[in-house]
């Protein structure tokens, strides 16, 4: 068997398939038969697999246009200069990549650990019995059902289907759904138009089917043209502001560089150690180390997150739920237990109904579309003896329709029986049933229906509709069939809210983020939802209301509503869009199929582990309770990472920018290189060892107790303030290294020692807007800064020094750059908090907006 083989298997007979397959059609694949044909074809899975061993990994620390140039430099350097020094500066450099390898390997290994957290499964009939497997487990030949919100895990030829409809957007464009049923089409017949066959990258909205796999992974019509289809996903504000911040400093750099290396050669310094030291400069002054250094913090952080039960599938969706302040979500499940239980079957009068009860069981035990928490009540509450009923049909749930039909066959007797939303299910009946088992009008009560309707949707129930027709000798049902339908009665269901609910509510607003719910439930539900929850009635909107409304006057409505009511599928998109319109930055909670398309939409899209599978396949974050206390926290955690990426870019652009314009003077009034250039790079790679560990630094309260933003203009002061300072205490250091006529060598100790030990001192301040000494960093953060200033004051004394270039320096040289650092830290300290209230002055923010 070829998979690839198979051509246009939408022509195929189902013997035709079945037999080019080689698959069992009643009792599946074998385990033994599905390992072989895993090992044949592979996993399911669309991305080829990329190398990422160890030497692959290692390699990667390498892919930096400077590393090329600079190791292309040591290698001349060997040949035609000074072997030493290039044997040094390559030492220098792996010690870098070897560090990068390790703390990238290790982020790499937690993703990966969590990421099998949350694998999309499907169910699979193998060795005659049904069970779940992973998505990327399933082979062709493999027997496949499905229903409502599951993924379709690859090309598949339709053997059985009832009332299935599917979401091919993804595939062909097509914003409709696709109907689908067995048959044999043209071998020719476009994509759009092959009813008879299910693609891998769609899902299924509604109905049930028996599938057979036929291609998966790479071969599926998905994987040929996943180059075209899968694009990068969209720039956010903070990775577009980065690589903005990055460009420039990389482009002032190397003009200042070229500016310095032609210095240089004016003043007839040696060709090759003139160009080792601009290029030795280049990797130490451009930011090469941020993309690892992110992707390292955001790791640690999807690590951190994990741990309070919130799983990270994209990992720059962290910054996004750090900036997020508007929270879309449903109310089952989220507000509410999510534990349904109903309270009883009624007649007309209100009166409890053994006959609603009972149809009601059939509806709920029959049915085999998608399961859901109202007909798990509806089983819990009785259980009548059934054994002379059975199913005939069923035409499924749909979202469209908002109701699920069943004919069932008792004696002689055909009976359709049909469950739903309250109104849909009236709309369909002609006729309504009285206590009394007699037929009337509907006419004749529907006011009085209505009027309980709203009675028990006030004090916050769901009502679910129940109606019956009989018929004689019906073998099948469509969807035009349940019309002209008895009105039996209604089911009343509770949902308890949650302990804590509207505590948990408070500490989101407090966290900058406001609540948005979005319900079908009805408007008067919803208003009691309101009382509950202390918000006043004025903010619900319904969908009714939405539909009158232009887009830019749903922009004005969404800022002032809290609660949406009534509201359709695609409605719950046209919120989240308002709502980004609006200038908020939004993340969606669902766990169903009709989210999907809000999911797409939102800034930060929030699945649930127990949803459907499209919902955890759309979703950037994943949470492993339906809870909005789980969600706090990670949010929390979520700013506590992106605060500690802000640090990293806060102490990289105020050192580049320092050390640009201190190493662009000095060459102006010395007749020697202030610094070796691989003294540049051991400076380069001190200075890198305590903001690798910046990761696991704690951060102060308030700065998790708002939305973070990255914004670039503050960072674009912050580097030129603080670049300015440290560019003052160096040349501070140089009159002084001068002034004391220290030796070529004592001079550039001298820099190397007050640069490296400053750069981490500022660490320790420049990652709180606290004063340094009332915000503690963490444990691992200190232990790195005192072990680099350690180890930079008692490099010069110990036997690698004069490899390096070193020398020990003199007693007053040492208390002199000692006083310098300490008064460097103090003025950054001072320049802080004036940087600080003159900034947030002039742009009325509060601290933890930056």
């Amino acid at each position: 068997m070829d998979s690839k083989s198979a051509g246009a298997f939408w022509s195929f007979s189902p013997d035709q398939v079945i037999a080019f397959s080689k698959a069992n059609p009643k009792d599946g694949l074998s385990d033994i038969e599905a390992q072989r044909r895993l090992r044949r074809f592979g996993k399911n899975v669309i991305q080829k697999k990329t190398r990422t061993g160890n030497f692959w990994l290692f390699l990667k620390q390498l892919d930096n246009p400077l590393i090329f140039i600079l190791l292309t430099c040591v290698i001349l350097s060997l040949i035609l200069y000074d072997s030493s020094d290039a044997l040094i500066i390559l030492a220098i450099i792996a010690i870098s990549c070897v560090l990068s390898f390790f703390q990238e390997k290790r982020a790499l290994g937690a993703m990966e650990k969590l990421l099998h957290m949350i694998k999309i499964k499907t169910t699979v009939i193998r060795d005659s019995e049904v069970r779940e497997v992973p998505v990327d487990h399933v082979v062709p030949g493999d027997l496949i059902q499905l229903g409502a919100g599951d993924m379709i895990p690859g090309d598949c030829y339709i053997l059985e289907c009832k009332d299935l409809f599917v979401d091919e957007a993804a595939l062909t464009g097509e914003t409709f759904l696709s109907e689908k049923s067995p048959g044999v089409l043209a071998a020719d017949i476009t994509i759009s138009k092959r009813s008879n066959a299910l693609f891998m990258g769609t899902h299924v909205v509604s109905g049930t089917a028996k599938v057979l796999v036929v291609r998966t992974g790479l071969e599926t019509e998905f994987g040929e043209i996943s180059g075209r289809l899968s694009k990068q996903p969209p720039e956010t504000e903070f990775e577009r502001g980065i690589r903005q911040f990055s460009f420039l400093l990389l482009k002032v750099t190397v003009v200042i560089l070229i500016s310095i290396f032609a210095l240089n050669i004016y003043q007839q310094r040696p060709l090759m150690e003139s160009l080792l030291f601009s290029l030795a400069l280049a990797v130490g002054l451009t930011p090469q180390l941020l993309p690892a250094i992110i992707s390292i913090n955001l790791a640690k952080g999807a690590e951190r997150m994990a741990k309070s039960k919130v799983i990270v599938k994209r990992l720059s969706s962290i910054e996004d739920l750090g900036s997020m302040d508007i929270l879309c979500c449903d109310k089952t499940g989220t507000l509410t237990s999510g534990d349904i239980k109903l309270n009883g079957a009624y007649d007309l009068s209100g009166s409890s109904s053994q006959k609603v009860s009972l149809l009601a069981y059939l509806n709920a035990h029959f049915q085999t579309g998608y399961s859901n928490p109202i007909d798990k009540a509806i089983l819990q509450f009785s259980s009548p003896d059934i054994n002379q009923w059975i199913k005939l049909d069923e035409i499924p749930y749909s979202f469209h329709r908002k109701r699920l039909s069943i004919l069932l066959k008792n004696g002689s007797e055909s009976w359709i029986v049909t469950k739903g939303a309250f109104e849909q299910v009236l709309s369909l009946c002609t006729k309504a049933e009285t206590a009394e088992g007699k037929e009337v009008d509907i006419t004749m009560c529907s006011n009085e229906l209505k009027r309980l309707y709203e009675e028990y949707s006030g004090k916050g129930f769901r009502i679910i509709g129940i109606s019956y027709r009989l018929e004689k000798d019906l073998r099948t049902i469509d969807t035009e069939d349940d019309c002209g339908m008895t009105f039996a009665g209604f089911l009343i269901f509770s949902d308890t809210p949650k302990p804590h609910v509207y505590e948990n509510i408070e500490e989101l607003r407090k966290l900058g983020i406001g609540l948005r719910i979005i319900t079908g439930d009805s408007k008067q539900a919803a208003i009691h939802l309101a009382r509950v929850l202390k918000i006043p009635e004025g903010s619900i909107l319904t969908g009714t209301e939405m539909l009158k409304m232009s887009d830019r006057a749903l922009v004005g409505q969404v800022k002032q509503k809290c609660i949406f009511a009534e509201i359709e599928p695609n409605q719950k998109e046209q919120i989240v869009l308002a709502l980004k319109n609006a200038g908020h930055v939004v993340g969606y909670l669902g766990d169903g199929i009709n989210d999907v398309t809000a999911l797409h939409s939102a800034d930060v899209s929030i699945a649930v582990d127990t949803g459907a599978d499209v919902a955890k396949d759309v979703a950037d974050i994943v949470l492993l309770e339906k809870d909005l206390s789980v969600l706090q926290k990670g949010v929390k955690s979520g700013r506590v990472t992106f605060a500690n990426t802000l640090k990293y870019i806060f102490m990289a652009a105020s050192a580049n920018f320092g050390n640009m314009f201190s190493m662009a003077g000095v060459s102006l009034f010395i007749d020697f290189l202030p610094l070796l250039p691989k003294q540049i790079l051991l400076t380069n790679l001190m200075e890198d060892l305590p903001e690798m560990m910046i990761a696991t630094d704690h951060v102060d309260e308030e700065r998790v107790q708002s939305p973070l933003k990255c914004d670039i203009a503050f960072i674009r002061k912050f580097m030129i303030t603080f670049g300015l300072i440290s560019s003052l205490f160096d040349y501070a250091t140089f009159g002084m290294l001068i002034w004391l006529n220290a030796s070529v060598e004592e001079f550039r100790t001298g820099w190397f020692v007050e640069s490296v030990v400053s750069a981490a001192l500022i660490v320790l301040i420049a990652r709180t807007f606290r004063p340094f000494y009332q915000s503690h960093p963490s444990r691992g953060l200190m232990l790195a800064v005192f072990s680099v200033i350690a180890f930079t004051f008692i490099l010069p004394y110990t036997l690698l020094a004069p490899y390096l270039g070193f020398t020990p320096l003199p007693m007053r040289l040492n208390i002199f750059v000692f006083v310098l650092i300490i008064l460097y830290a103090l003025a950054v300290e001072w320049a802080k908090k004036r940087f600080l209230l003159r900034w947030l002055a002039e742009a009325g923010k509060a601290p933890e907006t930056v």
